[in-house]
Parts: C-alpha cells; structure tokens; sequence
C-alpha cells in the first residue's frame, strides 16, 4: 500500500479573504515555518462546517503529489481543513489492522470516550481497523510506535485508497 499523498499545514489564521469569483477563499497562516496561503474552494471538506475566522488554529491538508505554484508565500489548495485545541495533533493516515498507522508513527489505543464519526458527522458503529482516519490526539507514549488515546477520529475513506 502506497503512502497517502495528503499533508497537514498546521498554523494559526491571521486573515481570511473572499476571492473574486465569490467561491473560495485565501486563508493567511502563521505556521513554524512561516507564513502560508491555504486556498479554500467548494470542493474543500470543512470539518463540522465551522466558520474559518482569524486567530483559530488550524491544520489544512493538501495533496501533495498535485503541483504548488512557486510564489511566496506558498499557495496550497487545501482537500480539508479543521478547527485545532491549543495542544491538539493530528494525523491523516491509513490504519491498518492493529490501528497503527502505514509508515508506522502512530498507533492508536481509543477509549470510552473517544468520539468515532464519518466525516458527515454521523456515528460510526463498525471496526475502524483498516480505514483510512483523520486522528485528534493530545499525547503519546514513548514507545515505538509511539501509542496515543485519540479524543477524535474521522473516518475518511472505509476503504485501502482515499
């Protein structure tokens, strides 16, 4: 199985702006690595349709095997974009039968209170074993892989593919 080609930028929205064909917008962020444009269209999932709004922060992922304009800023067309708590991760990945993700950086041990929804927002009774996940985590274990008790998980795709 191949490596999703989907990348979080994480950073905080310093503006938003409507484009001029009144279908997108250009979200402005303060990441560690600077500042970034996220392009946000139609086709964009905006998880819990939250209202994107300066100061959130934020983690957008683009797919990365589509071409990025050279321009500085970077200028990334975002797939999804979601509302982040001040310590919160997130991992985009594909899970496999012992909720460990494909390159290995993560496995996840859910709890009780671990929310499971599809990413319309409906309850998701079934296995989440083999299915690619949209994880929110506060902390790891130190072991390898390093273990987390997600507060959240999205189930993207049930399938191998996204």
């Amino acid at each position: 199985m191949k490596k999703l080609p989907y990348v979080p930028i994480v950073g905080l929205i310093l503006k938003v702006s409507q484009e001029p064909d009144c279908c997108s917008s250009l979200i402005t962020l303060r990441t560690e690595e600077g500042i970034a444009n996220v392009q946000v269209s139609l086709d964009t999932k905006v998880i819990d349709n939250l209202r994107l709004r300066p100061g959130m922060r934020t983690a957008a992922f683009y797919d990365a095997s589509l071409p990025v304009p050279l321009v500085y800023p970077p200028l990334y067309q975002a797939k999804i974009i979601t509302r982040l708590d001040r310590e919160e991760e997130i991992v985009l990945d594909y899970f496999d039968s012992d909720l460990t993700a494909l390159d290995g950086s993560l496995k996840l041990v859910p709890g009780r209170e671990t929310e499971i929804e599809t990413i319309n927002g409906q309850s998701f009774p079934c296995s989440i074993q083999n299915q690619t996940l949209l994880v929110y985590y506060s902390a790891t274990t130190r072991s390898l892989p390093p273990q987390a008790n997600p507060s959240r998980i999205i189930v993207i795709r049930c399938s191998e593919s996204f």
